[in-house]
């Protein structure tokens, strides 16, 4: 795992953000939501947790999920 970086809620995601995950780290904060966000990479794709519960992430095949955090 390669440690990215952190960002509050509401605030511009930083540049190390890929594109794809923008969109839906959005519509994640259009929820409400508030806290920080960790960007981190592993097996070399993109994964951003809120630390309220959600993560957005990239598949091994393209796709951008976002979703609560699973048990």
């Amino acid at each position: 795992m390669q440690l990215g970086t952190r960002w509050a809620t509401g605030s511009q995601p930083p540049a190390s953000v890929p594109a794809e995950l923008r969109p839906a780290i959005a519509e994640v904060e259009a929820r409400g939501l508030q806290g920080h966000w960790t960007l981190t990479w592993l097996e070399g794709r993109p994964i951003a947790e809120l630390d309220a519960g959600w993560e957005v992430l990239l598949t091994a095949s393209g796709e951008v999920i976002a979703r609560p955090f699973q048990d």
